[in-house]
């Protein structure tokens, strides 16, 4: 009786978070994370339970093959919405209907020749092979795509582990023991049921739990983010700059503001879509030649920032310089452009080295006035703030000292 009460509970606790998940997927325009997905896994997972209480003490009919192949399909659509989740495209009918059909032609052929037991032992043993697969690959994304919920990730590895290992145990008795080993009454029933209806009250506010993370991730970097380049926007620049300065070995660090040169010509000639596409094509460009831990970022119109922590001036420069040959030897190709590519150049200004967040605003300073000596002697160049070398397009392999020729 103990066992029985549990199981009614469980089921309607699953289809109660099946109807919410369904609820929350409707909310989630475009982007719905795998949760239209979990609220099918709940209800197969429901229903097998609704079946399996009315359907009386083990055996052999139509209602009990139901229950079997409800009851494995469950984890796998669990599974689909897991990769749905972390942005992986994953099929879900055409692969759940072919397990159904197969799962449900191998119990005949399995009851035909072996019997109900092994029926039974043959869904306790493919659960715990599914449970251990999904444990592995959960375990794994700890280390790889999940890296920023590790935590959360081991948590449920843990559980999983814990169906795996109930299944299991299950298999082994059945074996052992028989169809005896399933009595609703026994303790082991009650104790799976037990562990199953807790598992459901901890993994549903747990899955709703990563969906708010992640829509709260997202915010935090829509806000930290240029909306048209993607590249960080002044607030994602501070956060950075804060976040590298907190740390006991940082360096010192230095600004590079890149202009694009007479980008309202280009605005007046193509057009401001045709703009945009430039401003994205150097955004690109920017964001390949930094290196890892440099923060790109766009100031507003065609003005954008690189910060290079922990280097020198010779560092910042060797940058500022691949940053203007990389722009100026590529191409915007697109098909509304009249006459072909488009070719824009940049002007980029470097400051002198800085030591912390409260030193931006004279390195702004610094590296404002560099670009604009840069602009009014010639653009396509680059221009440090701390000795004003000048270092021509035509002339950046020369000592610092040379003066370029116009």
């Amino acid at each position: 009786m103990g066992a029985t009460l549990i199981v009614s509970m469980l089921c309607v606790h699953l289809l109660c978070f099946s109807a919410m998940f369904l609820l929350i997927s409707t909310r989630l325009h475009g982007k719905k994370m795998g949760m239209e997905v979990f609220a099918i896994g709940n209800f197969l997972l429901g229903s097998a339970y609704v079946l399996q209480l009315v359907g009386g003490p083990p055996g052999w009919n139509a209602m009990s093959v139901v229950n079997h192949t409800l009851t494995l399909c469950a984890p796998a659509v669990y599974a689909v919405g897991a990769m749905r989740f972390f942005g992986r495209a994953a099929p879900l009918w055409r692969p759940l209907l072919t397990l159904a059909l197969a799962y449900a032609a191998a119990q005949i052929v399995v009851q035909g020749t072996l019997g109900t037991e092994v029926r039974y032992a043959m869904l306790a043993g493919a659960s715990a092979m599914l449970f251990l697969a999904m444990t592995a690959t959960v375990i794994q994304g700890a280390h790889t795509f999940a890296r920023d919920l590790r935590a959360e990730m081991m948590l449920f590895a843990v559980l999983i582990g814990g169906i795996f290992a109930l299944n299991a145990m299950k298999f082994v008795m059945i074996l052992k023991d028989g169809l005896e080993a399933l009595d609703m009454n026994s303790r082991f029933q009650t104790v799976f049921y037990l562990y199953m209806s807790f598992l459901a009250t901890v993994l549903a506010p747990s899955i709703i739990w990563l969906v708010l993370r992640r829509l709260t991730d997202e915010l935090r970097a829509m806000a930290a983010h240029d909306p048209l380049t993607r590249l960080l926007n002044r607030r994602g620049m501070l956060d950075g700059l804060d976040a590298y300065f907190r740390s006991r070995t940082a360096g010192p660090a230095h600004l590079l503001i890149v202009d694009i040169d007479h980008f309202k010509r280009i605005n007046d000639t193509y057009g401001h879509q045709i703009g945009d596409t430039v401003l994205c094509h150097v955004a690109d460009v920017l964001r390949d030649t930094a290196r890892q831990g440099d923060l790109a970022c766009r100031l507003g119109g065609e003005e954008f920032v690189v910060i290079c922590p922990d280097t020198d001036a010779e560092g910042a420069l060797r940058l500022a310089s691949r940053a203007r040959m990389a722009i100026e030897n590529s191409e915007v190709v697109t098909a509304a452009a009249p006459g072909g590519p488009i070719r824009c150049t940049v002007t980029i200004g470097i400051s002198a080295g800085f030591a912390g967040p409260q030193e931006l605003d004279r390195a702004m300073q610094q590296t404002d006035a560099a670009l604009y000596r840069g602009k009014h002697t010639g653009r396509n160049r680059i221009e440090r703030s701390d000795d004003a070398t000048k270092i021509d397009s035509a002339t950046e392999s020369a000592p610092l000292g040379a003066r370029p020729a116009h």
